[in-house]
Order: C-alpha cells, then structure tokens, then sequence
C-alpha cells in the first residue's frame, strides 16, 4: 500500500525526465532565466539542494549555507549555518545581512567557546547595529534606505542540536519520520511575525497599548501602521527611530505623529531542538514558497522525489500554483520578466538541507574543508550594498 502511495505522488510531483538530470558540483550553482539553482552538494551534516527564482526588478532575497567551523578558533566547533533573508523595499538590507550576520556569529561563537541562543542573540543586534550606521552615513544622500528591510531565518545544526532564529515571516519546517506508518510529518519550527496573524496583532496591541492604530486594515492587509505586514525585521529604520521618519524620505513612509519607542523589533525569535534519528531534512524558505504550499505539501514533495534538485522541484510547485491562480500556463508564467513577474508571485528562495544522523552526532568536533554558498550569487541582476 506505501509503495503504490509512493507512486501515485511521483507521478503528481515528477516533471519530465529531462529536466531534472544531474548537473554535478558547481561551486557557483547554475542558471535557467531567472531561475538560480544548485541542485546537489554536500554540508557536514548531509547533502543541500539551493535554488532561486526572482520576481522583482532587484531581487530581494538572499540566501547563505556555511558550513565546517562556526568561529575563528582552530579548536570549533563545526557545524551547518542557513540563512535565508527576504528584503523589502529594496535589496540593501538583505545583502548586508548576507555579507555581515554569519561573521558576527562566529566572532560571539569565539567569545563563548560554544553556540548558544545568547550567540545568535548578539549576531542580530550586531548586524542590525551596523545596518543602523549605513543608514545614518547614506541618509543625506539616499533617504529611502531608511525605508528599506528584511526579514532574517537562520538554522544553525551544531553539536546534534538545530537552532532556529527568526525576525519576520520566512519559515523552517522540518521533516520527521513516523516509523510506525512509514509517513514524514511537517514539524514547523520557526515562529512568524506577520500581523496577518491574530496571536501576533495581540502582541502589537500589547507592545503599544496606547496606539489604537498600531495595527490596521488596509486594502484588505492587515499592516503596522498601515505601512508593513512584519512586526520584526532588520532594517526599517524608519519605524525604529524616529528622526529617520522625515523629510526627505517620501510621503508614503512618513507618519503623521512622531513616536517614542520603536514600532518594529529586531528582536528574534529563537528555539533550540534536539535533532533525532528520525529527523529526515530541514525546508528554509521565504514567504514566496510558503504563499502557494503548505507545510505538509512541501514536506510531501521532498519526500517523495528525488534528493538532486528537489529544491528546484519545490521552486516550480510553487510558480505551478501561482499560474494556476491566475488561470495561466505556466509555460507562460515562465516568459514573464523580473519586475512585471512581482504581479505573479514574490521572489522565492528555497534551501533544502538533508541530515545525515550519523554525521549530525558527530560534526561538532570534525575538522572538515568550509563550503561557502550564496543563493543565486552573482548571477542574478541585484545591487549589493557597499560596506
């Protein structure tokens, strides 16, 4: 009965045999229009499989893997970091992110000796601080970075245990083996701060009691202030301090009464789980995927298809979905161009990370060579920020 369930989903799931053939190890991963992807390589703790797809004009998602030390100490630890970051307003804040969180981690990580919650703490406050200093020095001259942010989901695998942060409405889900049934369940392990959710509008309301309009509903949306649907991010200085919600910055961001404390928090939520034998592979995604699947769905698809390109595969569910919204082909959602294909789905990024329970017990103390990959590198047409 499984076997024949197993089918039946391969069939549903599998594209054509020529299109997910093995493509080998590419250490800049590969290009297909505006779609990025590397389809198989390999971290300490298993196998990853990255890909990318860019709606907007700028891409506004990036993504990392690092994996082998998680400091500057020669003694370790060792370990898998993840990180996906989905910008707003512009690609400024995501990249920064990219280029400046996982060296404030590893520098706490050396500080401390070990990993801890309180690291990963310290590494967002470090790179929101230094985000800060870039809007102060660019103000005169560029105004609207100030207006400009990212979400922030990070898994760190270190010493058998995962840890997850998170600032904004990107999401980890994991995949866990129920051996009794031969099922894989969707586990989610990253908590999201979209005012779309209620539990999270109580906390605004609580957070600023005295703001009856916190929280409001705009074009069917609920939105902070009317402006943002996340309640903590990286960047968006301009609802963190007020002398950066003014003139010059345009109209649209401004409020009408200044503010005394910040709107937004950068603050992360921040989870610790002990990895178990039966705890199959880990989706880190941003919103774009988890807009057109669900957790099961995409747990689904990973589990029924092959390793090698299954983050493409989960790419193209997705872009499936969104063309089947709008009564399209997706063949012809495909032609669409970056920056008219924003009307059709978000920038979508996807990092699958497969574990290996017999390495993940491991890693922590094994020296191994460092990998180093950027989501869509430098292929995709995006504007990275200067230090």
């Amino acid at each position: 009965m499984l076997s024949r369930l197993i089918n039946f989903l391969r069939a549903c799931w599998l594209p054509s045999s020529d299109e997910y053939v093995h493509t080998g190890s590419d250490a800049a991963g590969r290009q297909d229009g505006l779609l990025w992807y590397k389809d198989s390589e390999q971290h300490i703790n298993g196998d990853f499989s990255m890909a990318v797809v860019q709606a907007n004009y700028l891409i506004e998602d990036q993504s990392q893997i690092e994996s082998g030390p998680l400091s500057t100490l020669e003694s370790g630890p060792y370990g898998t970091f993840v990180g996906v970051y989905d910008g707003h307003g512009g690609p400024e804040t995501s990249c920064y992110i990219n280029d400046h969180l996982f060296q404030h981690l590893k520098r706490f990580t050396s500080e401390e000796q070990s990993m801890s919650t309180d690291v990963i703490r310290k590494a967002y406050q470090a790179t929101e601080e230094g985000f800060f200093s870039i809007v102060a020095k660019q103000w005169p001259m560029k105004p609207q970075i100030a207006a400009v942010g990212s979400c922030c989901l990070v898994g760190v695998i270190c010493g058998g245990s995962l840890y997850i942060a998170n600032v904004g409405d990107s999401r980890a889900v994991l995949g866990r083996l129920v051996k009794a049934t031969g099922e894989v369940l969707a586990i989610q392990l990253s908590s999201e701060h979209n005012v779309g959710i209620e539990s999270v509008r109580q906390e605004m309301h609580s957070l600023h009691p005295d703001d009856s309009q916190i929280v409001v509903l705009k074009h069917n949306v609920w939105r902070v202030k009317g402006l943002i649907q996340v309640s903590r991010s990286i960047g968006d200085v301009y609802l963190k301090k007020a002398e950066f919600n003014r003139e010059p910055l345009y109209a649209k961001f401004r409020l009408h009464e200044p503010f005394k404390r910040p709107i937004l928090s950068s603050e992360p939520s921040v989870s610790v789980h002990e990895l178990q034998p039966h705890d199959q592979f880990l989706i880190f995604a941003s919103d774009g995927l988890w807009e057109h699947l669900s957790n099961q769905k995409a747990v689904d698809i990973v589990q029924y298809n092959p390793q090698n390109g299954i983050a493409r595969r989960l790419v193209k569910a997705a872009l499936q979905e969104a063309a089947e919204k709008r009564e399209m082909r997706y063949a012809d959602l495909k032609k669409i161009e970056r920056g008219v294909r924003r009307h059709f789905h978000d920038d979508i990024t996807v990092v699958v990370v497969f574990l290996n329970s017999n390495l993940v017990s491991r890693a922590s103390s094994v020296k191994c060579p460092s990998i180093s990959v950027r989501g869509g590198g430098a292929n995709l047409p995006a504007k990275t920020l200067a230090p």
